[in-house]
């Protein structure tokens, strides 16, 4: 896939902790705890006591940036940690923050030697970031990283449990190629 130079975004309905990536990415909190939604999920699959001691050592994560650990139980190598903003009616920066936390997100995997990711749709869940704003975020800011890591190879697979996201995202995908 991505090693040989191909880079594609795919979106599927599929649990993130099921993808068979290089990195999967959690919709993280700033204090890398154990939440609800995508992270919790995450840090079941991956073994709760080994991830959360990873996070305690990192310590913290500023909305907008990402940090990474060992993906423990997971397929994945690694899980890059994500901060995206809460939604607070997109005038305190929002679009912003969510655009750099998957540009932090995928220059780290770049930095890290892997050539698969997995992205949830970070921010839309409690985060309240609304999906079609949430989804332009993200898409831009992957296409905007293969632009410019052309040479790379990255295949980028966004995981979502509901196939009406599936479709805006999907749609929203095609309006921006």
């Amino acid at each position: 896939m991505g090693k040989n130079g191909m880079n594609r975004i795919t979106i599927k309905k599929i649990s993130i902790t099921e993808l068979d990536t290089d990195a999967i990415v959690n919709a993280a909190n700033s204090g890398l705890l154990a939440g609800g939604g995508v992270c919790g999920a995450i840090f079941r699959a991956a073994g709760y006591d080994e991830l959360q001691a990873a996070c305690d050592r990192i310590g913290h994560c500023d909305t907008g940036s990402a940090v990474i650990t060992p993906g423990f139980r997971l397929n994945a190598k690694y899980i890059i940690h994500a901060v995206g903003p809460i939604w607070n009616g997109g005038t305190d920066g929002e679009p912003e923050l969510l655009y750099s936390a998957y540009r932090k997100s995928l220059n780290l995997v770049m930095g890290n030697g892997c050539h698969s990711i997995g992205f949830p749709l970070i921010s839309a869940g409690i985060y309240g970031y609304p999906v079609q704003k949430a989804w332009e975020q993200a898409l831009r800011a992957c296409m905007d990283f293969i632009e410019k890591n052309k040479d790379y190879g990255i295949d980028i697979i966004f995981a979502v449990l509901s196939g009406e996201i599936m479709n805006i995202g999907n749609e929203t995908l095609e309006k921006l190629k």
